[in-house]
């Protein structure tokens, strides 16, 4: 498994995915004029922004949370954990296969809470911080994966 995502192929796949998908967010949040709660973390302000949604943006952000928000951290955890793995250690790549189950619960919660169950938004306090120290650090050592990547390259052309 670990070998599939440090395979080049898959991880340009993952990255137009990635690509596809944050665009995707940005056309339907502009579509249906609203801001998702995805990084907000505190609770009475989630309310109050769900509350000021109307219906119709509150079912397309629920069902954008349900489906679109849920291939996220299945096409980033992947592409930024093979990243980590094909220039560093495995330990490298621990935050961005933790990502992925906290981005999941904090979508179940928005979920809830947007379909008028919001007995688990506290959990959004912990889960959201959580989820962004997760993604944050996960991006930052991808890129550093890359940079490294392309360092090792060069060298290895100017010692031939």
């Amino acid at each position: 498994m670990l070998n599939l995502i440090t395979q080049t192929r898959l991880l340009w796949i993952l990255f137009g995915l990635f690509v596809v998908e944050t665009i995707g967010f940005g056309i339907i949040m502009r579509v249906w004029d609203f801001a998702i709660i995805d990084e907000m973390s505190d609770p009475d302000k989630i309310s109050a922004h769900i509350g000021a949604m109307n219906e119709t943006q509150r079912g397309v952000h629920a069902w954008m949370t349900a489906t679109l928000d849920v291939a996220y951290p299945l096409t980033y955890g992947p592409l930024f954990a093979g990243l980590a793995l094909r220039a560093f250690k495995p330990v490298f790549a621990f935050p961005a296969v933790a990502v992925i189950p906290t981005d999941l619960a904090e979508g179940y919660v928005q979920v809830m809470a947007l379909i008028g169950d919001e007995s688990l938004l506290w959990l959004k306090a912990y889960l959201t911080p959580l989820k962004l120290v997760w993604f944050l650090t996960a991006m930052v050592i991808a890129i550093a994966a890359l940079l490294f990547g392309y360092w090792r390259r060069k060298h290895a052309m100017s010692a031939d």
